[in-house]
């Protein structure tokens, strides 16, 4: 491993670190301290989008937010993490995240009926597999509860966000197209994120910071990853998200996956790992 490939995957670990970190900070606020899951998930968008600004310096490419693909984009990702509040509140984070992880195969159908991707018997093998991951960890029909099913269209949210990233993949840089997002997603969650602030104090302050700071800070590593190495090299390091997820719910909530569900994660992971195995192959 050359030391530029070895300091892109200490950046996905980071990264994928991040991210998770940034939704147990939701869940403190969602649960202990009794905020709405659109208050959270406007505040996250809105912290994302001052620090972006920062980072970009002020420059702006104005003619992105009046295209109509865009704002679809960002209410994509704006109802995905407004889901994923939502199933925090009651459901452990290991747990959320594997059900949100329906996400990438959501994307993989989508990419393959309107983008034209072509897919292998090998590679639709290992869809269904993942799916049976995900099924294992939600179980429908026995005790699957409604904050699992909010985790669930989180993740078809967000894979439609994954195949419309894509499609707008050439109209601008990756961090304007991440600052459209953010501006975006904050404005169309106010509405409902406004309707009731929380009178605000040390704590919630702090974690209000540490979960939009750690999500933002996580996707912008996340990009700059990607434009020092292939994606198709760090993807599966994208899975680190699930075992990032259960140390935190096993560390801060003192909740670990029963075996079914942890059986339903490995299969994700490898059936996501064997899927981009095969891509590169």
């Amino acid at each position: 491993m050359t030391r530029e490939m070895l300091g892109s995957v200490t950046l996905m670990f980071a990264a994928m670190s991040l991210i998770p970190l940034g939704d147990t900070a939701g869940k403190l606020l969602t649960g202990t301290h009794g905020l709405t899951p659109f208050f959270v998930a406007f505040s996250r968008f809105a912290v994302g989008a001052v620090l972006v600004v920062l980072i970009l310096g002020g420059r702006v490419l104005w003619p992105l937010f009046r295209d109509w693909r865009v704002w679809l984009r960002a209410a994509l990702i704006a109802a995905g993490i407004a889901s994923i509040m939502t199933a925090l509140r009651t459901e452990d984070i290991a747990t959320v995240f594997g059900a949100f992880f329906v996400g990438p195969l959501v994307s993989y159908v989508l990419s393959i009926r309107f983008l034209g991707e072509r897919v292998s018997r090998g590679q639709s093998v290992l869809l269904a597999l993942g799916f049976c991951g995900v099924l294992l960890v939600v179980r429908p029909g026995f005790g699957m509860t409604p904050g699992l099913g909010f985790a669930l269209l989180a993740g078809v949210f967000y894979g439609a966000f994954l195949t419309t990233s894509r499609w707008l993949s050439d109209i601008a840089p990756p961090r304007q197209l991440m600052l459209t997002q953010v501006v975006l997603g904050m404005v169309l969650l106010a509405p409902m994120g406004l309707m009731d602030v929380p009178a605000f104090d040390g704590p919630i302050t702090g974690l209000l910071l540490l979960s939009g700071g750690a999500s933002a800070l996580g996707n912008l590593l996340l990009i700059l990853a990607y434009r020092r190495t292939g994606a198709t090299v760090l993807a599966p390091f994208v899975y680190f998200q699930l075992v990032s997820a259960t140390l935190l719910g096993w560390t801060v909530f003192g909740t670990f996956p029963d075996p079914l569900a942890l059986v339903g994660l490995a299969l994700l992971v490898g059936a996501g790992i064997g899927t981009l195995a095969l891509r590169r192959a």
